[in-house]
This record gives structure tokens, C-alpha cells and sequence, in this order.
């Protein structure tokens, strides 16, 4: 087994602890301390010289076999590739369909799933999409969650948008219901991630859905919470009462105009608002349109990157240095949590090696690591992380 151990690093595991060194053998963090003692043995060295190293992130909604469609078949947006997940220090990228759940299929996301995992990365995916009743792989939301490996959960279900298929409580309920007993059965997290649009009502219907059941708060994950300040605020009620609210990284001048709050403004407003710093998040978007919208008619639209996610880290850096550890948290080990993953968004001795560095001064990426293998290093992709 290949011995690789990174010394003068600062580690955000995603906590500061500091200046550390960090062993990795085969897939896994063998250990993290100040000084670790390898005497006789073969091991590559790589002196970090002070760059800061964190978890890879974790991208819990993206579209990676793109998405769009809004307007007819011209508006549809691309694939997003391994590439540019690596380039943006995306290490676990969970894929979802969107509005269009009809000439794009989740066999074509479960195919594209996989050739991310090929490339290197820990992929993961939705069954359904914003319609319900929700489409799956095997004609059963549980059922794709027990026998489908890289699905997780249900997603993204679209609500209080005037694209939604305009459900109930009681469907809603009854989604959240499968998804549950989905991830019970195959040790999944079993969550449904929300798509909120900018309808009056809300979160209005998932909180109906919630007091008629007995599922827990954490069942539902609503994403796009920076939409307006309304939602925003309600969001952030909701993550004050015990569940997770997810914030998009992805936006533009003319949404942010008509409404949207940008995203570092969103986290600080959710948490002055009383939402815990550890039930917040970050997504791309990756892949999905940016449509921009008046009166219900498309006028324009662009596609999301991943990119935004390191640019995040980027900004929280110059702009607001002393919460940069709980940006850092909601990037990678604050999504993991919402999502059950434990196996990812942490650095801890014995857990995966999906590991960042980043120059200490300007956050400009420096090297990827997923499973212990580079994918990117010294700017230059691996071989098999290019094709």
C-alpha cells in the first residue's frame, strides 16, 4: 500500500486545527497529527508549505447530465463534467433531474452517476425529479433507494413554483414516507430535497405535510431558500427547529435584482435569524438553467457551475475571514450530515481521503484528492479525471 503523507498543512477537518500532518494509505486517512513518525517506512512526502487542506466538497444538488428545457429543446443546458467538479474541489457531487424528467431520463443520470465514479469522484444521485408522482429506476422510490447504489434520496421535488406539479400534502407525505422506508432498508438517508420556486405560499405545503405525519423534520431538504427574503427567513425558522436548509451558490445580476439574495449575504441573514450554523448549506446548481422569469414568462436564461462553490470559499476569505471555518463547514460536512453520508464532507483518521488544498492567502485550488488518489495536482488533472 502507497504511504503518502502531507506535512506543513493547516487542516480544516472542517474545524482549525491548525498546522498538521496528514497520512493516507489506500482509500482512507490513516491519521492526522502534529507529527507522525514514518521511520523505515516508504512513504511520499509532500510538503504543503502552509496551504490550507479541508474536506472535498459536497455538492448536494447539481445536474451533471444537464437540465434546462424551459422554453423548448434550445434552452437545454450540458453536461457538466468531471472536470469541471475537480476544477471547482467538488469531490461528491449528488445529481438530480429537474423540470424535465421527460426527454431526460434517470437512467441517463444514473449512466452519468457512474462515469463519474470512473473519473475518480464520489458521484451520487435523486431518483424522481420535480414532478410527482415522482419517476424512478425500478418503478418504486423505496425500492431505488434499496437496490440502486449510488441513489440516495428523492429529488428534486419542485413545490411553491408555478412548474411544480402542484401537489399535495398528502403526496408530499406519502413521497417523504417511501423515501424513508427506502433508506431504512438500504442504509441511505432516505431525504427529500425541495425544490422551492418563488410562490407565496412557501414552505407552507412541506410544513403541512410534516404535521400530518410522523416524519421527522430532517425528511425534507428545501433548496433555493436565497430565493427572496421571505423564504429566506422562513428557511431559516425551519433550520432553527431542527432541520437543514440548503442555499444556491449559482446566481446572476438579473436574479439578484428581481429578488434572489446572494449567497455569502443568504448564509449570514439565515444565521442572524437564529438558523445554527451547522444546519446550513451550499449547492451549485451545477448544470441546472438560470431562468429568469417575469409574470410567468421565460425571459432569458444561463447554466450553473460548479465552480461557484470554490468561489464561495474565495469570497468568505477576503469578505468575511472569521466565519470562514463554518463556510467551510457548510460546503462540505454540513450537506453530508443533512444527506447521511458519513463517509464524506470530514477529514478523520480512518474515513476517506476526499481532501482539498488551497493556497492559505486567495483560496485558489491546488490539489484534489478522492479515495486517496489525485485527481488534480500542481493544476494538472490526472490522466483518467481528463478523459
Amino acid at each position: 500500500m502507497m504511504l503518502t503523507l502531507i506535512v506543513n498543512a493547516q487542516v480544516f477537518d472542517p474545524k482549525p486545527r491548525g498546522s498538521c500532518q496528514v497520512l493516507v494509505g489506500g482509500t482512507e486517512i490513516l491519521a492526522i497529527d502534529q507529527d507522525i513518525d514514518l521511520q523505515g517506512a516508504q512513504v511520499e512526502v509532500l510538503d504543503a508549505g502552509g496551504q490550507w487542506l479541508i474536506p472535498g466538497f459536497v455538492d448536494a444538488l447539481t445536474h451533471p447530465c444537464g437540465g434546462g428545457g424551459e422554453g423548448g429543446f434550445g434552452n437545454r443546458t450540458g453536461e457538466v463534467s468531471a472536470q469541471d467538479f475537480i476544477r471547482a474541489g467538488v469531490t461528491s457531487p449528488v445529481g438530480a433531474l429537474g423540470t424535465d424528467s421527460i426527454a431526460r431520463s434517470l437512467h441517463v443520470l444514473y449512466g452519468t452517476t457512474m462515469a463519474l465514479r470512473e473519473r475518480g469522484l464520489m458521484a451520487y444521485m435523486y431518483t424522481g425529479a420535480y414532478r410527482v408522482p415522482a419517476p424512478t429506476l425500478t418503478g418504486d422510490i423505496a425500492r431505488d433507494l434499496v437496490l440502486v447504489d449510488p441513489v440516495i434520496g428523492v429529488g428534486e421535488l419542485a413545490i411553491s413554483d408555478h412548474r411544480s406539479a402542484q401537489p399535495t400534502a398528502r403526496e408530499l407525505r406519502r413521497v417523504a414516507a417511501d423515501a424513508a422506508l427506502g433508506g431504512t432498508l438500504g442504509g441511505r438517508g432516505g431525504r427529500v430535497m425541495l425544490h422551492l420556486g418563488d410562490g407565496e405560499e412557501r414552505l407552507g405545503l412541506m410544513h403541512e405535510a410534516l404535521a400530518g405525519s410522523d416524519l421527522p423534520r430532517h425528511s425534507f431538504y428545501p433548496t433555493h431558500v436565497n430565493r427572496n427574503i421571505a423564504l429566506l427567513n422562513d428557511a431559516a425558522d425551519f433550520a432553527a427547529q431542527g432541520g437543514y436548509i440548503d442555499i444556491t451558490a449559482s446566481t446572476t445580476p438579473e436574479l439578484i435584482a428581481a429578488g434572489d439574495l446572494p449567497p455569502l449575504d443568504a448564509f449570514k441573514h439565515a444565521l442572524a435569524q437564529g438558523a445554527p450554523p451547522d444546519r446550513v448549506t451550499f449547492s451549485s446548481d451545477a448544470g441546472g438553467s438560470l431562468p429568469l422569469y417575469e409574470k410567468g414568462e421565460l425571459r432569458g436564461l444561463t447554466a450553473a457551475s460548479p465552480i461557484v462553490m470554490l468561489g464561495l470559499l474565495q469570497e468568505a476569505m477576503t469578505r468575511e475571514p472569521t466565519m470562514v471555518a463554518q463556510v467551510i463547514a457548510a460546503l462540505t460536512l454540513n450537506p453530508a450530515n443533512a444527506l447521511a453520508l458519513p463517509e464524506v464532507g470530514r477529514l478523520r483518521s480512518g474515513g476517506r481521503a476526499d481532501l482539498l488544498l488551497v493556497d492559505a492567502n486567495h483560496g485558489e485550488l491546488q490539489a484534489v484528492m478522492c479515495g486517496g488518489r489525485w485527481l488534480l495536482r500542481d493544476g494538472q488533472l490526472h490522466e483518467r479525471a481528463s478523459l
